[in-house]
């Protein structure tokens, strides 16, 4: 019995020693919050800053290995989106417990930004729930993209001393000048003021600039002075640049260069322009012998000069030559001096140049006109007048015979030369202003209806016209690139002007026929109209 006993006893002893202590588990560390300590920041590109943060219980564990596929932490903006411009760069303890540092950085996308972002941390990793940080606000340098930098064209920036309003034609503004674009230009001085006749009193202006500096502009050559065409009355944004398309098909000496553009002045935009070269003489432009003031006589004094015809008198040296068509104005035709300026200009270089054109007239209206050496063709370059009239023609502008923006020059030793084309808005294949749906426009215009009277002169119209017909063919598909290009900048535009206003300048009544139309519809009846009035002159010539 003892021996049971003491086996027993031994045997609940040994249970005893056996049995494990329960210790009580802590609690695991619950996130319920997140402190930044700041509220904003603007970052240039690929810049980055430090947030500080904190969590609320120090010794909560979480994946804060940017790198990792599992990290906890991230950014996110109000509603659960990612940020646009800015991604969380790394993560770093601090030395206080529950003490951390975000690296915040710039994307480099190049794109604006300006955004409220949380950061935030899941859990549990992958499938929790957030538990977020105050908002904090992160903002680009970069302004916000404006609509007019989003059509595909470059943006002319034109900001004038002061902000200063352009509101004449003789005085200049003093202004800088950038264009964006992947052929841009940065700041540079210039001056700006207004230009044109009928157009500078639409509510849309165009203006001239001159650069400090002769610089090339948008991949055209070197110059100072440059044209922003405003094409306020024409609804398809394309008049201009359609027909110097057609004459750079022709042999003419120089046809100005141009590009659409976006307008920025003075930080408002104010639409669609068209940047193109001024009709100056230049080795770029109309290359001509420069005069000087003591080219007086003999060679010397035969050229070069600039000449322009036009009905609205206002060149400063100026006269009315008797022979020919002067359209609604009756006989006789507006010459006036465009180079030599003014101000250069010697007496004996005036009369010389006066005394040549009345010369070249009165041949033309010679009973020996035809004749090779003492009628009109001693005195003008037969090929550019025949080419010139055919850009005219073809675009069915009218002006031609006003005349208006019709030019002419004259190199030393050299005969009369038509051209360069100019100003294609008013009026260009509307068929408002003229009978182009069925017959020529321009048979009887300035010296025109004297030279179509040479038969060989004629026959010369016709075979050139043949001559170029299959390219002037593919203005058409022209037409329709020139749409592709410019339909989001026509939708923009379209808000800032209504091209029908331009009836306040002509009688309350509307000048192209298209300017109720929509944008695609006025490119259309373009279309149209150029391809009918090419029929019209292959059955007339």
């Amino acid at each position: 019995m003892r021996r049971f006993g003491l086996i027993s006893i031994f045997l609940l002893l040994a249970a005893g020693c056996s049995r494990k202590e329960v210790v009580p588990e802590e609690p695991k560390p619950v996130l319920s919050s997140i402190s930044v300590s700041d509220k904003e920041w603007v970052l240039s590109e690929g810049a980055s800053f430090e947030l500080p943060f904190t969590v609320n219980s120090p010794s909560f564990s979480f994946n804060y290995d940017v790198t990792s596929s599992r990290c906890q932490v991230l950014l996110l903006k109000p509603g659960g989106m990612l940020p646009t411009g800015v991604r969380l760069a790394s993560v770093t303890p601090g030395t206080l417990p529950g003490a951390y540092t975000a690296v915040i950085a710039d994307t480099g996308s190049g794109k604006a930004y300006d955004e409220d972002i949380a950061l935030c941390i899941q859990d549990p990793p992958m499938t929790g729930a957030y538990v977020s940080s105050a908002p904090f606000h992160v903002k680009s340098e970069r302004k916000p993209s404006e609509p007019f930098s989003q059509t595909g064209l470059p943006v002319v920036y034109v900001d004038t001393e002061g902000s200063a309003p352009i509101v004449s034609k003789e005085d200049y503004v003093s202004a800088t000048l950038s264009i964006s674009g992947e052929v841009g230009l940065e700041p540079v001085t210039c001056s700006i003021r207004g230009r044109g006749n009928t157009t500078w009193y639409w509510p849309k202006k165009p203006y001239l600039v001159k650069l400090d500096e002769k610089m090339s502009v948008l991949g055209m050559p070197k110059h100072k002075r440059w044209i922003l065409l405003a094409n306020f009355m024409d609804r398809t944004l394309m008049r201009n640049l359609v027909s110097m398309k057609v004459a750079s098909l022709t042999s003419l000496n120089w046809t100005p260069r141009c590009q659409p553009v976006e307008l920025v002045l003075n930080g408002r935009h104010v639409g669609n322009y068209l940047l193109i070269e001024q009709v100056r003489v230049d080795k770029n432009r109309v290359n001509i012998t420069e005069m000087k003031a003591e080219d007086n006589s003999g060679e010397a004094v035969t050229g070069g000069y600039l000449l322009e015809l036009d009905f609205h008198y206002d060149n400063e040296v100026q006269w009315v030559d008797p022979h020919g068509r002067n359209g609604q104005w009756g006989d006789g035709i507006p010459f006036g001096v465009k180079y030599p300026d003014p101000e250069d200009l010697t007496p004996a270089q005036l009369n010389y140049i006066k005394g040549y054109v009345t010369e070249a007239a009165s041949a033309l209206y010679g009973s020996s006109f035809t004749d090779a050496d003492a009628g009109y063709a001693a005195y003008l370059d037969t090929d550019s007048f025949i080419d010139y009239w055919l850009v005219f023609e073809v675009m069915c502008n009218h002006e031609l015979g006003n005349p208006g923006s019709v030019y002419m020059h004259k190199d030393r030793g050299g005969k009369l030369v038509a051209g360069p084309c100019w100003d294609f808005d008013w009026g260009i294949l509307s068929f408002y202003t003229s009978a182009g749906e069925t017959s020529l426009v321009n048979g009887k215009a300035i010296w025109y209806e004297r030279l179509f009277q040479d038969p060989a002169f004629a026959e010369k119209v016709k075979a050139r016209f043949n001559e170029l017909l299959p390219q002037l063919e593919t203005i058409p598909a022209y037409m329709d690139q020139c749409e592709a290009l410019l339909t989001e900048s026509a939708k923009l535009n379209f808000k800032l002007w209504n091209p029908a206003d331009d009836k306040s300048q002509n009688g309350g009544k509307i000048i192209n026929g298209d300017e109720n139309l929509s944008f695609h519809d006025a490119v259309q009846r373009l279309k149209r109209n150029y391809e009918k009035h090419l029929r019209v002159m292959q059955e007339k010539l």
